[in-house]
């Protein structure tokens, strides 16, 4: 038991192998390696009988680094061979040809350059506004026809007003005829 109050567990059950297992486990992995060298073809043993011993020990975990890197990019993980799956974010490098090259230049420099999303949207915007002032000219709006209508209504309460206007002078006029008629008779002026 630990002395005070607060126990730690991290480091309770730690297990170390032994040198002598790593060292079996060692010498069971190179014994299958050479077995699947061997079956494979002869040409790669041949190669390791040239090799001394204590260089071979240092290349073939150096080969063995290498296959298992070229086995696990190779192999699928987990369920990837059963589904296929795109990542968009994972880009896979292909090499081209020459002539594919020379292809993608020759589209990408006859055809208009592609526009971002916000000139795109701003270009049709604008489309569509002069199209709009185009039919509100023309007088084919909603908006258009109410204008034109209020316009209507407006001229003819002026026209109105202008009568009034007219016909109020005329009145004034001949009432101030009238009342100057009416003086003059009254002081015995003929006209």
């Amino acid at each position: 038991m630990p002395r005070g109050k607060f126990v730690n567990h991290k480091g309770r059950n730690r297990h170390f192998t032994n040198p002598e297992e790593l060292e079996e486990q060692r010498k069971a992995e190179e014994e299958k390696r050479r077995w699947r060298q061997q079956h494979k073809g002869e040409e790669s043993s041949s190669e390791e009988e040239i090799v001394p011993k204590k260089d071979k020990d240092n290349s073939d975990s150096e080969s063995e680094s290498e296959t298992s890197d070229s086995e696990t990019e190779g192999k699928a993980k987990g369920v990837e061979a059963l589904i296929e799956i795109e990542n968009p974010n994972r880009v896979q490098k292909k090499a081209k040809k020459l002539s594919q090259l020379n292809e993608t230049l020759v589209k990408s420099s006859s055809s208009k350059p592609e526009l971002s999303r916000r000139e795109r949207e701003q270009l049709d915007a604008e489309r569509a506004q002069a199209h709009y002032q185009k039919l509100h000219a023309a007088g084919k709006t909603d908006e258009a026809r109410a204008d034109l209508a209020r316009l209507q209504i407006i001229k003819q309460q002026r026209e109105e007003a202008a009568k009034r206007r007219e016909d109020e002078k005329k009145k004034k006029e001949l009432a101030s005829q009238k009342k100057t008629e009416a003086t003059s008779r009254a002081l015995g002026k003929k006209i």
